[in-house]
């Protein structure tokens, strides 16, 4: 298996929870609690990238957050969110390459 490691933002809503990669753009999960979120966000994960991986797309990059905050348009965590890095694994087949 080929273990690729991504940042991923939780935010807090008063009824449910929405998460996000700042590496990974359009790809994101929802659940009822924290745990719901990561569960979902670890399968649109690897759903996502497998499926760059089947169109020959190269895989994103993981930046370390103070990148996101010098770099990323937009990108400003709210205090109450948690940010984690969580463990995709990919099934290993064919070429997989990170973009540049």
């Amino acid at each position: 298996m080929n273990l690729r490691q991504y940042w991923i933002v939780i935010e807090r809503g008063p009824h449910n929870c929405s998460a996000f990669s700042p590496d990974v753009l359009g790809c994101a999960a929802t659940g009822s609690s924290v745990e719901q979120t990561l569960a979902g966000m670890r399968r649109a994960l690897r759903l996502h990238l497998e499926g760059m991986i089947e169109d020959g797309d190269p895989l994103p990059r993981s930046h370390n957050l103070s990148w996101h905050l010098r770099h990323s348009d937009g990108f400003a965590p709210a205090l109450d969110d948690l940010i984690t890095q969580i463990e995709v694994e990919l099934p290993v087949h064919g070429r997989v390459f990170a973009a540049a």
